[in-house]
């Protein structure tokens, strides 16, 4: 299957636009930076959170989006009668050796989560694509979609192989009435020194009766947002990466600016940030993606929705706007200038 994907050449899956991957050298300095560099990766204090309610889950409607945010890139979507998740991680700790979490475990029963009618995954690093969470909730899942050679990680953790469905870019599907459409993102793959750019990552094409989403996955900016825009959009609420950047990898994770800027590509209407927040996983500080997509979104008039985890939006009217992440006690931001949200 993967072999018959217009992205997929000999040695794996290829991005619309080739990059450049930093040399042996670079990745040294990197990982010498990552472990040994000061910064202010990691909150002062505990960050503020909720608990999720999940009767956001449990009441269906056929006219309403509601979503939760519970950590990096792990939404629980209530869109128009459907309950959807998004790269389910919901453990402490992403990996044997990898960053736990900021505020410990994930503020949600998962003994709760109702049946869910589809779990959308775009790609299959591990802290989109994680083993214990899928053991876990697979029982409980209708449908998983995910991008070509996904799959057989879900196969092997348990899932039954008639609940997976894959697909390629610009491929559609109309899954018991919800339409899923996946779509480029601009990225790469791999969970080991041997598997790497052998599955497909994506980003997806959400549409109920009422309304559309775009749930981005990991992505540099690229052209295939106007492209994605101009082919579904507009879009009620665009989720897109905003954390975890450097120069040194721009191509394949987008600077805070360009999320906006993608949002707008994507005639997108309300911006919901994510894969920030949660988990260690760039030199940056920990608070800085926020404050630049705040500015960016009031400089270019994007209504944004600022949730701390496990809180839930509900879509038009009930947008998080405190600036969260200011807290005097948690984040050297507070000493910044108050900035005004955005009008929508």
């Amino acid at each position: 299957m993967e072999k018959r994907s217009e992205s997929y050449r000999k040695e794996g899956f290829v991005n619309e636009t080739p990059w450049e991957e930093p040399s042996l050298l670079s990745y040294i300095k990197i990982l010498w930076e990552f472990l040994f560099a000061d910064g202010e990766r990691t909150p002062r204090r505990p960050l503020p959170r909720v608990q999720v309610d999940l009767e956001h889950l449990y009441r269906r409607d056929p006219a309403r989006l509601s979503v939760t945010w519970v950590g990096h890139s792990t939404l629980l979507m209530h869109l128009d009668g459907y309950r959807i998740m998004t790269d389910p991680v919901l453990q402490k700790r992403i990996s044997l050796l990898g960053p736990t979490r900021y505020n410990g475990e994930a503020p949600v029963d998962m003994a709760r989560i109702p049946e869910l009618d589809v779990v959308v995954i775009s790609h299959n690093h591990y802290d989109h694509l994680n083993r214990w969470t899928i053991e876990r909730l697979h029982e409980r899942v209708r449908h998983f979609v995910v991008p070509l050679g996904v799959g057989a990680h879900l196969k092997t953790w348990g899932v039954p192989p008639e609940k997976i469905v894959e697909m390629d870019w610009w491929e559609e599907r109309t899954i018991d009435g919800l339409f899923i459409a996946c779509t480029p993102a601009q990225h790469f793959s791999g969970r080991g020194l041997f598997d790497r750019d052998k599955t497909l990552w994506a980003s997806f094409v959400l549409r109920g009766p009422a309304h559309t989403v775009f749930f981005g996955g990991d992505s540099g900016y690229f052209p295939g947002f106007k492209r994605i825009g101009q082919a579904y959009g507009p879009f009620d609420m665009t989720f897109l990466e905003c954390g975890a950047y450097d120069e040194r990898w721009h191509p394949i994770h987008m600077f805070p600016e360009e999320t906006v800027q993608a949002h707008l590509d994507l005639r997108g209407h309300v911006l919901h940030p994510i894969h920030w927040g949660t988990f260690n996983l760039a030199l940056h500080a920990w608070y800085e993606p926020m404050e630049r997509l705040y500015r960016a979104a009031r400089e270019k008039g994007v209504p944004v929705t600022l949730p701390v985890v496990g809180a839930t939006t509900i879509y038009p009217n009930h947008l998080h706007q405190a600036a969260w992440w200011r807290s005097e006690e948690i984040s050297p931001a507070s000493e910044a200038h108050e900035l005004q949200q955005p009008a929508h």
